[in-house]
């Protein structure tokens, strides 16, 4: 079942393929809680690709980012960590953190991604090979949780290479900062004026 916006976060406990304990939910830090398909999926790969790159400028503003493989930690280590990642990446073959917050599966999904995210697609099966071709039916989806954990959004993706836009963690934490900072939003703002 799908989890929804504002709701708290289910807790989870990990360690990663680094050896570090994770904590999801209520850790005091915002949190891109990312749900990723199989370690070989090249939509995954390649949304690793963009996070890693991106990661230096979203953790300046306070952000976590925590990704979550439905595979053995040798394959996560093949694909997705054969080179170091800057955030915490966990294997999951039970796929009891997907089941926790609701990923979905759908072959029609799978295939709409396909179809629709080719040049996605071919970017990431650079990244994977052949192995790429060769994945599960589970579906991606992301989460943004606040530093009390509380999910401020959930966001299931539509089709396998559907992932939140970058845009939205970056108003997420921009609204964390006001909220620290005692900024009230412009909306709210002028409701009390």
């Amino acid at each position: 079942m799908r989890l929804n916006a504002p709701s708290r976060a289910p807790l989870l406990h990990f360690v990663d393929i680094y050896g570090r304990r994770v904590d999801i939910g209520g850790s005091g830090r915002r949190t891109l809680l990312c749900f990723f398909r199989d370690a070989a999926c090249p939509f995954c790969n390649f949304r690793i690709y963009e996070l890693t790159n991106h990661h230096p400028a979203l953790s300046t503003l306070g952000l976590d980012i925590v990704a979550v493989f439905s595979s053995t930690p040798e394959a996560v280590q093949r694909f997705v960590a054969r080179k170091p990642r800057p955030f915490s990446v966990i294997a999951d073959p039970s796929s009891h953190a997907h089941e926790t917050y609701g990923i979905e599966r759908s072959l029609w999904r799978k295939l709409k991604g396909i179809v629709t995210r080719v040049p996605t697609l071919i970017k990431g099966l650079r990244i994977v090979g052949l192995a790429g071709l060769n994945t599960t039916n589970l579906m991606p989806a992301d989460f943004l949780i606040d530093e009390d954990g509380n999910i401020a959004e959930a966001y299931y993706g539509g089709d396998a290479g559907d992932r939140i836009p970058l845009e939205r963690v970056e108003l997420f934490l921009a609204r964390g900062m006001l909220a620290r900072a005692g900024v009230k939003p412009a909306a709210q703002a002028a409701v009390h004026s």
